[in-house]
């Protein structure tokens, strides 16, 4: 049996939105380096599918959870803070294609720059390291605390979801 964190996070504060995006941080940097040493037009047309990769999740993947759906004008998460609910929130579990698009979306994300970080073997180390840090550590810290019971990488025991519904 897996043992929560300290309860469940049911709201982050601005200090969660500064360590995730820092942490996050040192893979997205390091593949930018990578491009920019590659061509600056690669690193522009990645900060491109950047954004763009990330608007598309936050419509599909971020527009289901509660942490957007209870925000009032903005949304306060661990990845978003401040930023406006531009999309209709969807309370309840994502939908087959709405699964597909996030996912495609962070695969893109995470295996775009690989290609070109080959030939910077060092940096490509960085790249793979942080990101494997970064996402056992979310699994580590959130995943086991999540209010959004219905994410697909929801982690929080059964007995925790029934109490707290």
């Amino acid at each position: 049996m897996v043992e929560p964190l300290a309860g469940l996070k049911k709201q982050h504060k601005f200090r969660d939105y500064l360590y995730w995006n820092l942490v996050a941080a040192v893979p997205i940097i390091t593949a930018c380096i990578a491009m920019f040493k590659a061509s600056i037009m690669l690193l522009s047309l990645y900060i491109a599918a950047c954004i763009f990769l990330i608007i598309i999740v936050y419509r599909f993947f971020c527009s289901h959870c509660p942490h957007y759906i209870n925000s009032e004008k903005v949304v306060k998460c661990m990845f978003f803070w401040g930023v406006p609910r531009y999309f209709k929130a969807r309370p309840g579990p994502l939908n087959l294609f709405e699964k597909g698009i996030s996912l495609i979306a962070a695969l893109i994300l995470i295996f775009f720059p690989i290609y070109w970080m080959r030939l910077f073997p060092g940096l490509l180390v960085i790249y793979l390291f942080s990101l494997a840090a970064f996402g056992m550590t979310i699994r580590r810290n959130e995943c086991k605390r999540c209010i959004y019971f219905e994410c697909p990488a929801n982690f929080v025991a059964e007995d925790v979801k029934n109490q707290s519904l």
